[in-house]
């Protein structure tokens, strides 16, 4: 059965019911990742979580090494990654305590490196539909058997941060019509299609961010309020929706799985040996010819 890897972002900082825990620090030639990774055990399923913060909440979002982190979840044994972050709603139908269940983004980070390649290896994968159908209909599925707030689909808006939205750029994201905005899950969503990864976004709304009349600017602590309350919520969707992803087999129908089956530009005899080596685990799958 798949490894299944869970990324808590802000409100997840650990998981129900997982047995056999162990922190393992896993090393990754992109650095060091967020935090050391906890294997656990969810009943038969193998899980790894890693925090997207840090423990202690230490990495801001324009800080966290995005890069290292997919990388050592890959290292893992990792193939399929459930990512739970809080963030705004643009929308009135969205309240806080809401969860989304992210199909779109739009990235506004000016975060770099974005991705695995570089000169010396180029690729281009395709992020047209950056999230997993197959794990977004379980997540769905899962969330209306328990009762739990939960939207199917949605646009986030990912923007760099630590700092919150002034008010214009609150009303130009709506505008685009955007249902979410958060500051995490970009490049992490482009680097896991980089990594053949199946890969979903679990949104928990916090707050109405500033656009909203009576609600003219974020509060802090009323947004960890409701994460605390999220993150209970979230607990227990994971927990129940962990073994129904875990139990999928063979390739995803989706193509996540070979994101890279065509997308390597670069001549074998042209490729950079250094980067063919520090790929192995993202890319190994198709980098058999330039070994």
């Amino acid at each position: 059965m798949s490894v299944i890897g869970i990324v808590g972002g802000s409100g997840l900082y650990e998981l129900d019911g997982l047995t056999d825990k162990k922190w393992h620090r896993v090393d990754s030639p992109f650095g060091r990742p967020s935090d050391d990774l906890l294997f656990g055990q969810l009943g038969e399923h193998k899980v790894v979580f890693l925090p997207r913060h840090g423990r202690g909440h230490r990495i801001p979002p324009h800080e966290i090494p995005y890069l290292a982190n997919i990388d050592a979840l890959k290292r893992a044994g990792v193939q399929q990654v459930i990512s739970v972050s809080a963030v705004g709603s643009l929308r009135e139908d969205r309240p806080p305590g809401d969860f989304v269940i992210v199909d779109q983004f739009i990235d506004r980070t000016l975060r770099t490196p974005k991705t695995f390649f570089s000169t010396g290896l180029t690729a281009h994968v395709s992020v047209g539909h950056p999230t997993c159908r197959r794990i977004m209909a379980d997540l769905v599925a899962t969330g209306t058997s328990l009762a739990l707030p939960i939207h199917e689909g949605g646009t986030y808006v990912v923007m760099e941060g630590p700092q919150f939205s002034s008010v214009a750029e609150s009303k130009l994201h709506r505008s685009w019509g955007a249902d979410v905005i958060g500051m995490t899950n970009m490049p992490e969503a482009k680097l896991a299609r980089e990594a053949e990864l199946c890969y979903a976004s679990v949104a928990m709304v916090t707050d109405f961010d500033c656009w909203h009349p009576q609600h003219d600017h974020v509060d802090v602590a009323q947004v960890v309020k409701v994460m605390n309350e999220n993150g209970a919520k979230v607990r227990k969707l994971l927990a129940q929706v962990i073994p129904v992803v875990a139990a999928h087999e063979g390739e995803c129908k989706y193509g996540c799985d070979r994101a890279l089956e065509h997308a390597i530009m670069t001549a074998p005899g042209s490729a950079d040996p250094a980067l063919v080596k520090k790929l192995d685990a993202v890319a190994g799958r198709v980098l058999g010819r330039f070994t």
